[in-house]
């Protein structure tokens, strides 16, 4: 918006000119349907608006895309960000009025090359979910100073609120903290847990590890027999869990930081002949709700697991329509509404309703 501001400043500039000079004037699948968002915090003023924009503005109301810069995490990463990029492909069509350009690592340097190319390509719009929460304020700044309006996704970071339009993430401590008052609801007499991380300083991680840390911390009865980070991937969560079997520790929980790692970590026990789910000898607890996930949840194979909403597009589109009209954005920070889901108590209509 700052570089069009500039743009018809110029313009006007050059016309004002002519005039004094004697010159005449210049002549994809649809996603499945996602529960609605909270919104919360602070007033944040947008930009201002060229004279031609109105209040019933729509993207490319003047003829001209709106160019978009999104970079995400590899869609090959999870089920969640599988769902979670073709909403965003679906949205940011030129259908819809957008000229979008992806980029996707799991590496914060790669990510923070990506955003100073969308930078210099002159992007009017970044979009991010970052891999790290630290690091982004000098890309950051560059944007601001660009006229380019940056919007987090997914994803906080540790970054000034100035440097960004708005945010529309999911409340990651408080997923940790719902799937760990959930645990303690199961009134073990002991919980040896098998943790399984996510990748180590992404928002989903920090949020995920730091409710059950805080718990094993302030509770005798809970211990932490192996912490390691399979960085989602179902594999190493299952070699994870197959070297605990091996050393003959005794474990009755998988806190797994992702569904995959939780399928990963259920592929080992299965190998050792280990009883889990509802009533068995390992609780099995998961985050992002993929259907096949949910529907482990309705055998009673799992125990728990805690949703992430990855349908954040509307919101997004949303965001942008308001910053091209002029409007004021009243709510910087959008958290999505989540919940949990237990296996005693899920039915065919919640997996139906939230699988992804």
């Amino acid at each position: 918006m700052k570089k069009k501001v500039l743009a018809a400043v110029l313009a006007g500039a050059m016309v004002l000119g002519l005039s004094a000079c004697g010159g005449g004037a210049a002549a994809t699948n649809e996603p499945a349907p996602a529960p609605a968002a909270t919104e919360e915090k602070k007033e944040e003023a947008a930009p201002a608006a060229t004279e031609e924009k109105t209040e019933e503005a729509a993207p490319a109301a003047s003829g001209d895309l709106i160019k978009v810069g999104i970079i995400n995490n590899d869609p090959n990463e999870s089920g969640y960000r599988t769902a979670n990029d073709r909403d965003l492909q679906a949205t940011f069509s030129a259908e819809n009025g957008y000229d979008a350009s992806f980029a996707y690592s799991l590496k914060n340097d790669e990510q923070i090359a990506a955003a100073q190319k969308f930078i210099q390509d002159g992007v009017d719009y970044l979009l991010l979910s970052a891999a790290d929460t630290a690091g982004w304020d000098g890309v950051l700044q560059d944007a601001k100073d660009a006229g380019i309006e940056v919007i987090l996704f997914d994803r906080t970071i540790d970054a000034s609120p100035d440097l960004y339009a708005a945010s529309i993430v999911s409340d990651m401590d408080k997923e940790g903290q719902t799937a760990v008052d959930w645990l303690a609801s199961q009134n073990l007499d002991k919980y040896d847990v098998i943790h399984i991380q996510g990748v180590m300083g992404s928002a989903a991680q920090k949020g995920r590890s730091g409710a059950l840390d805080a718990k094993v911390a302030a509770e005798d009865n809970w211990n932490i027999v192996t912490q390691q980070t399979a960085e989602w991937n179902a594999e190493t969560a299952q070699q994870i869990v197959q070297s605990v079997i091996d050393s003959g520790k005794e474990f009755n929980v998988i806190y797994a930081e992702n569904d995959d790692m939780a399928k990963g970590a259920v592929a080992a026990l299965d190998k050792a002949g280990i009883s889990h789910g509802v009533g068995k000898d390992v609780i099995v607890m998961g985050f992002d709700c993929n259907k096949w996930a949910l529907e482990e949840l309705l055998a009673q194979n799992w125990n728990y697991d805690g949703q992430c909403n990855p349908f954040q597009s509307s919101y997004i589109d949303d965001v942008i329509k308001k910053l091209e009209a002029g409007e004021t954005i009243a709510e910087k920070t959008i958290i999505m509404d989540e919940k949990g889901f237990d296996a005693t108590t899920i039915t065919q209509e919640d997996v139906d309703t939230y699988g992804i």
